[in-house]
């Protein structure tokens, strides 16, 4: 491993990294900017391209050691940016684009002719675009949005925007309880009430391995210590089976009624990892006594696919309904209902529900 100290769309990020680790993997799987797309990975299509000190290049043959100290840009870092808004607006008008893999890639390179070759021909700008392939268009309507753009005086470009805090990715994910959250990572907001008082859900919520015990598809591989927890996760999305193995840190504070859980996994079979923190809190409401849980997440991989809003939102509302359901029972001396995620019987289910409000009959 080796430590690399760089910027990333404004923001100073340090990291451990192994010397055949490549840029796009990096920016990707450890930062979550995925808008570089890996095609290729040969350095011919184009469509990982991103800006290392101001000049466009292929991220997927750079490794990421040798950005060490370098200024990156992913198409993330542009969204506030005039130059990059007109080409855009460009693109729209002149159909310059269709399954959009290749978009990013070709907007970067676009940005950078716009910039330094304000007087090309259309035959310089095909030229300049050559690195930057596209199975879509046909090229005609990407070369009239480029040269549409050309000749213009350049706006001004924006100050990078001052980041309060820096991110540090140096920890290897299978030895780190402290998840390292991307900025604007997706949160989740769930509630749920149980008919006991607060006191006795309080209790509950002391004590990990009963928590453990209520969750879905969750198991400990080793006595908590200290808050510290081992474990892993197993959960069935459709056809694809996976079982997070990682560790996690419990913060409590009993005053409040309320606690802090940050950590992270791996997949041995699908190399998806997940990083999370979820933040709850135990309120009295009368004669029953409700749970406020926040769940920030990260996940990347084949699994990454299944990170939409609409999707996690929905198998977290029933993941949160079982381990409610399984809280009131162990409140009540009971059998626990369920301890398992039913094969991809929540998968499928959010999906269904989706539909149904897509179409206004949910």
């Amino acid at each position: 491993m080796k430590s690399i100290a760089l910027t990333v769309n404004g923001e100073a990020v340090t990291a451990n990294v192994t010397p055949r680790t490549s840029l796009a993997d990096f920016l990707r799987e450890d930062l979550l900017f995925t808008g570089a797309h890996l095609g290729c990975e040969q350095g011919v299509c184009g469509a990982c391209t991103v800006m290392i000190d101001g000049a466009p290049a292929r991220s997927c043959i750079a490794l990421a050691v040798t950005c060490d100290g370098a200024d990156v840009q992913t198409i993330e870092s542009f969204d506030d940016d005039p130059r990059m808004a007109q080409l855009r607006a460009a693109f729209t008008k002149e159909h310059a684009l269709q399954c959009g893999y290749c978009t990013p890639g070709m907007l970067i390179s676009s940005y950078d002719i716009v910039g330094r070759l304000p007087d090309a021909d259309e035959a310089r700008v095909r030229e300049e675009l050559s690195g930057n392939l596209c199975r879509c268009t046909g090229y005609t309507g990407i070369v009239r949005a480029v040269r549409s753009c050309l000749g213009e005086t350049a706006p001004a470009l924006p100050a990078k925007p001052a980041f309060k805090v820096e991110r540090d990715v140096t920890a290897p994910v299978a030895a780190a309880s402290q998840a390292v959250l991307p900025s604007g990572a997706p949160e989740l907001h769930q509630s749920f009430t149980v008919a006991h008082s607060a006191d006795a859900v309080w209790t509950v919520f002391q004590d990990i391995e009963a928590v453990a015990g209520c969750m879905p598809g969750v198991s400990l591989t080793a006595a908590p210590k200290d808050g510290h927890v081992e474990g892993q996760v197993a959960i069935k999305l459709g056809p694809i089976s996976a079982a997070f193995a990682g560790t996690a840190q419990v913060r409590l504070d009993d005053a409040q009624r309320s606690g802090v859980v940050s950590g992270q996994g791996r997949d041995s079979g699908s190399g998806s990892s997940v990083r999370g923190e979820v933040k709850f809190a135990v309120v009295s409401s009368g004669a029953e006594t409700r749970v406020d849980v926040a769940v920030a997440y990260a996940l990347t991989g084949a699994l990454g696919q299944f990170a939409r809003g609409g999707i996690v939102n929905d198998v977290a509302a029933r993941l949160t309904n079982a381990f409610a359901a399984n809280l009131q029972a162990r409140l009540e001396g009971r059998e626990l209902e369920s301890t398992e995620i039913a094969g991809g019987s929540l998968f499928l289910g959010a999906v269904w529900s989706f539909i149904k409000r897509l179409f206004g009959r949910g």
